[in-house]
């Protein structure tokens, strides 16, 4: 046993792990639990529903007991504190502060689904999606757009669209919009980096799918003609149940900023992982932020939201295990072309040793669109250096694309972000048919794919 482990790595060092001494087994435990997150709820959804749990700790478990017996006790413990300190712990109390803040608001009312009004919705949701991230604006506005159209016999295509904007490129601007953001602010990605660099790219691909919406949608209107009886009643009035909320929500946006505005200087050194006092006072208030949101918010309004902690708690397993399986492979990729993974960063790098934009946004994008879009930002964050400072200012296109990659091409498939399952469940629930998995690829790949062609000679060449 111990010469079959030795095999896998030379000789560790003290406190340091040499990505270019690794063996590519190492990586084994992290694509196996992206492929289960891939496959298992599609091929058995049963299954995977009761132990999703159980099959992210064993892969967590196949890499982490194997690592400390190679590299020993301390830097496997350094590893698994960094991985919870400085990116895990900061990324779920976030995920949950927003999860809760924008399920404390109700949206009442019973509007009707006209064109102009369901592109509407897809726009302030779009807006929205920067600020109270993808599965906030979708949760908040998914069921009253269902509700709008719920007499129109047509109506797969708005919730469609509506993943294709709001749950993921209205995201691309801050990182409170997309889970892939708020890890590059977590490595030194400064707050409005991705705004100032990427706005353009959104702003095209919105505007487009909302003319191509609008279009589409006022065709099957006015072919529809009388549409049936509407089943959901009028009401006397339309407002917001839970609005404090809004107020929380901006302080969730006050947190994050002050985290990488404020620096005072002061940091705690936890086994090699520094946490910093702004992070710090930050984590603190996010949680703060939840707990008030939970007492405040009246139980109507969490039951009218149909309001649970089953998509959080999926999320927080699943990450737990991908933030420790990574470790190895981010290393591994910062060795650059002389590591294990050398051709995964020559194919992405020009022959004369940059970057190449636009490989790094097809790269970065395509295994996104098949694998949570959070570590395939990490992956190709890492691929091409790691470090912020130079992302942001030399290789500032090569950190654009990743970025536009992770959070844009996260439509093509329901897997490919989060909120894509969560409003799909959403609308079949409340009885729109909406198309399979490869009926839903069709869609997306007929109109995302020649867009994101566009957006790669506009702003990758």
């Amino acid at each position: 046993m111990p010469a079959a482990l030795a095999m896998l790595a030379a000789p560790a060092q003290a406190a340091t792990l040499d990505g270019s001494q690794l063996s590519t087994l190492w990586a084994v435990p992290f694509v196996g639990i992206l492929l289960s997150i891939a496959i298992w709820p599609l091929a058995g959804p049963h299954f995977w529903h009761h132990h999703f749990g159980k099959i992210a700790a064993a892969w967590a478990l196949a890499f982490l007991i194997p690592f400390a017996l190679v590299f020993g006790p301390a830097v496997a413990g350094a590893g698994l504190v960094h991985a919870l300190l400085a990116e895990y712990i900061p990324f779920i109390l976030l995920l949950t502060a927003l999860f809760t803040v924008s399920g404390g608001i109700y949206i009442r009312g019973n509007l009707h689904g006209s064109p102009l009004l369901n592109t509407g919705i897809l726009l302030v949701g779009g807006l929205l999606a920067s600020f109270m991230g993808t599965t906030g604006a979708s949760m908040l506005l998914i069921r009253p757009l269902i509700r709008a159209n719920d007499n129109r016999r047509h109506n797969a295509h708005v919730v469609i669209f509506f993943i294709f904007i709001v749950s993921n490129i209205g995201g691309s601007l801050t990182p409170l919009g997309d889970p892939p953001l708020f890890l590059g602010f977590l490595k030194g990605v400064t707050f409005f980096w991705t705004v100032g660099h990427i706005i353009w790219d959104t702003v095209f691909l919105t505007a487009s799918l909302l003319v191509l919406f609008y279009l589409l949608d006022r065709h099957l209107y006015r072919k529809e003609g009388v549409t049936r009886t509407d089943p959901t009643p009028d009401t006397p009035s339309f407002g917001f149940d839970g609005a404090v909320n809004f107020v929380l929500l901006a302080v969730v946006v006050a947190l994050v900023l002050m985290s990488g505005v404020w620096q005072p200087g002061i940091a705690f050194d936890v086994m090699g992982t520094e946490v910093g006092l702004p992070g710090l006072v930050r984590d603190l208030g996010l949680i703060a932020v939840t707990a008030i949101s939970l007492v405040i918010t009246p139980r109507r309004v969490h039951q009218a939201n149909q309001f649970g902690w089953a998509p959080m708690q999926e999320v927080a397993k699943l990450f737990a295990g991908i933030f420790l399986t990574i470790i190895p492979v981010i290393a591994m990729l910062q060795a650059g072309v002389n590591g294990p993974f050398g051709a995964v960063v020559r194919a992405v790098t020009n022959a004369d040793g940059t970057p190449n934009p636009a490989m790094y946004f097809w790269a970065t994008g395509l295994l996104s669109s098949f694998l949570d879009n959070a570590p395939t930002y990490l992956v190709f964050f890492n691929t091409a250096g790691g470090d912020a400072v130079q992302l942001m200012g030399p290789l500032a296109n090569t950190l654009a694309a990743i970025s536009a990659g992770a959070v844009f091409m996260g439509a093509n498939t329901y897997i490919g972000n989060a909120p894509n399952l969560m409003v799909k469940a959403i609308a079949e629930d409340r009885g729109v048919k909406m198309p399979s998995f490869f009926g839903y690829m069709a869609w997306s790949f007929g109109i995302l794919v020649p867009l994101f062609v566009i957006v790669t000679f506009l702003f990758f060449r």
